[in-house]
């Protein structure tokens, strides 16, 4: 799946997607491995990636709008032009965000994973301040620095918590 996503820029603006569906795969794929069951929460978290990933790929793909419109390629920014995929990452992000915090009362978490949502929703946020449709010299920063922080933070909230709960 992950490595059809160039390939689906040929056919569909749902590229995106495919591209988190891909990553989506491991949080249950490292589930199933580590415990042997199939379960909700890693599915949350998967759906948590899908919207994600796509959200930033969004923002990422609007320096491409041009360069996919001349070459007849398919993306969000291509499709909508870069306002209105800015508003559909932001959407996809929200509805991350969402899920985190599904996620987070589902698995019943601790303080520590609900300090790593503040951070990764914050980040969510940023990316989306410092990146305008008529401004794109920021969208690195957005792209690999708070996503950068955001999952590494994230995880080490996550990972922290389920240590705190097992002793």
């Amino acid at each position: 799946m992950y490595l059809g996503y160039s390939f689906t820029k040929r056919f569909t603006a749902l590229c995106h997607i495919v591209l988190g569906v891909g990553l989506s795969l491991a949080p249950i794929g490292a589930f199933l491995a580590v415990t042997g069951r199939f379960e909700l929460l890693p599915v949350l978290f998967s759906l948590t990636v899908i919207c994600w990933v796509s959200g930033f790929d969004i923002i990422y793909a609007l320096q491409d709008e041009e360069f996919d419109k001349q070459h007849q390629l398919y993306s969000i920014p291509a499709m909508l032009g870069k306002a209105k995929a800015l508003r559909v990452s932001e959407l996809l992000h929200v509805v991350s965000a969402l899920l985190v915090i599904t996620a987070g009362w589902y698995g019943s978490f601790g303080w520590l994973y609900w300090v790593g949502v503040v951070v990764f929703a914050g980040m969510l946020i940023y990316q989306h301040s410092v990146v305008k449709p008529d401004d794109l010299r920021r969208v690195n920063l957005a792209f690999m620095t708070a996503n950068g922080i955001a999952s590494v933070v994230f995880a080490v909230f996550v990972i922290s918590d389920l240590l705190v709960k097992s002793n």
